[in-house]
């Protein structure tokens, strides 16, 4: 399997640097060893900082010696279509750091600074950190992340939250919260990338709190955390988005009487079905751990929630399809066979696409069957809202002002989005980047 993280193991490096400058097209690397192999990650923060020099026998190679580098392990092709992922989506770049000890591949996918320049944090940048398996090929890590990242530059505008937009991928075996050498690597990253952080797929909320305990405040969305995980809030805000998008299309924000099909029952779908289930809804229900569904089947007996295997869910009847899980869900050869109204869900990046143009042709493919969808990180922000509050407030941030803000600012941007999309003519997906290209890709300090 092809990896970037090859050269840097086999030459003893730590760190690889991708920047691209997507108004002159220019491409910069770096690749350089910034530690020793046996440096104690358990004593960062105690012996030493982010800004700390921590080799002495440090070594850069510039732009011309990482192509050679990359070129004399055959993998020149290789980096030269991630660079293409990054001019195709206009990212800045990727930063990689390689923990050899654990074999961790750590990848922060940063779209863009620019609203977080001026902001007075530490963190310039915000945006989830998830966990990869090993088995895993890079190069699709690679576009969920890069995907993920431009997903939150655009998300910052519409939580109205000063920050650019990254996601940060790890290739790692599954996270020990008390090993110290691992959290303490993670903690150092991150600081360096100067991102603010939290739990996302297939790492433990617990691994903020023990973060903020030990080593690092980039961190939040841990139980103990002033707002807590983000699932709930990320639920709600798309729940009350989704009686906007009912709204458009049937004339009544009610969901009585609706039949919704919920795709994932983790820590946003599972908040998910408890909104939904607040109204009079026929519920529709899938997950690949089936005994979460039954779960929650038993614990509403009389409410006649279905289950559906994770293969069929995505073609049921019903009026509202809401993908909460994985994403790259929608696609050339499973849109013909959609067979809902309204596609509503949490799940982040849905269409199955490595560029905006892509979402655009997956998004009027959507809307030529009839089928209402919106590109979903314009209504699932309250996630990024949650986790840049409890960064910027610490302890004094208060849910129900996290959910003041939920109800002022998402459910009017919805209506507005798809009012406008539909008054000019585009899908909302369209219209939605449009509202953000001129804040995000306009002069870089205005």
């Amino acid at each position: 399997m092809q990896s970037l993280f090859t050269p840097i193991r086999a030459e003893g490096l730590t760190n690889l640097r991708i920047c691209y400058d997507w108004k002159t097209r220019a491409v910069k690397l770096e690749a350089r060893r910034d530690w020793d192999p046996d440096l104690d990650w358990s004593r960062y923060n105690k012996d030493f900082v982010y800004a700390s020099i921590l080799c002495e026998d440090k070594k850069i190679l510039n732009t011309t010696e990482v192509w050679a580098l990359y070129q004399q392990y055959d993998l020149r092709p290789y980096l030269e279509s991630v660079i293409e992922l990054l001019r195709k989506g206009r990212h800045f770049g990727i930063e990689c750091y390689y923990f050899e000890k654990y074999d961790i591949r750590f990848m922060c996918n940063v779209h863009n600074w620019k609203l977080g320049l001026k902001n007075r944090q530490h963190a310039t940048l915000n945006g989830g950190i998830r966990r990869h398996s090993r088995d895993e090929n890079e190069y699709d890590v690679i576009i969920d992340g890069l995907n993920l990242g431009r997903g939150s530059s655009f998300k910052a505008i519409a939580a109205g939250v000063p920050y650019g937009g990254c996601k940060t991928t790890v290739t790692m075996d599954p996270l020990d919260p008390a090993n110290m050498e691992i959290m303490g690597f993670l903690a150092y990253a991150i600081d360096s990338v100067r991102t603010h952080t939290g739990p996302d797929m297939n790492f433990p909320a617990e691994m903020a709190d023990v973060m903020q305990e030990k080593f690092s405040m980039q961190y939040t969305g841990g139980p103990k955390d002033s707002l807590g995980p983000t699932g709930k809030p990320t639920a709600y805000g798309v729940y009350k988005t989704m009686k906007q998008a009912a709204r458009f299309v049937w004339g009544s924000e009610s969901l009585d009487g609706r039949t919704i099909a919920v795709t994932g029952l983790g820590s946003v779908g599972g908040n998910m079905v408890e909104y939904l289930l607040r109204e009079n809804t026929k519920l529709i229900i899938s997950d690949i751990v089936k005994q979460r569904a039954e779960q929650l089947i038993a614990q509403y007996p009389d409410r006649g929630i279905t289950y559906v295997s994770p293969d069929d869910i995505l073609y049921v009847e019903c009026d509202i399809l809401c993908p909460s899980s994985i994403g790259g869900i929608f696609n050339d050869d499973n849109i013909p066979k959609l067979n809902c109204k309204i596609i509503w869900g949490a799940a982040n990046n849905q269409l199955r696409a490595s560029s905006q143009e892509e979402e655009y042709r997956l998004a009027r493919l959507i809307a030529d069957r009839g089928i209402l969808f919106q590109t979903e990180w314009w209504a699932n922000c309250a996630g990024l809202l949650t986790g840049s509050l409890a960064y910027m407030l610490g302890k004094d941030a208060r849910f129900e002002d996290l959910i003041r803000r939920i109800d002022e600012r998402l459910p009017a941007s919805t209506w507005e989005n798809l009012n406008e999309a539909k008054e000019r003519g585009i899908t909302p997906t369209e219209n939605a980047y449009s509202r953000c290209e001129d804040i995000i890709y306009g002069e870089l300090y205005n």
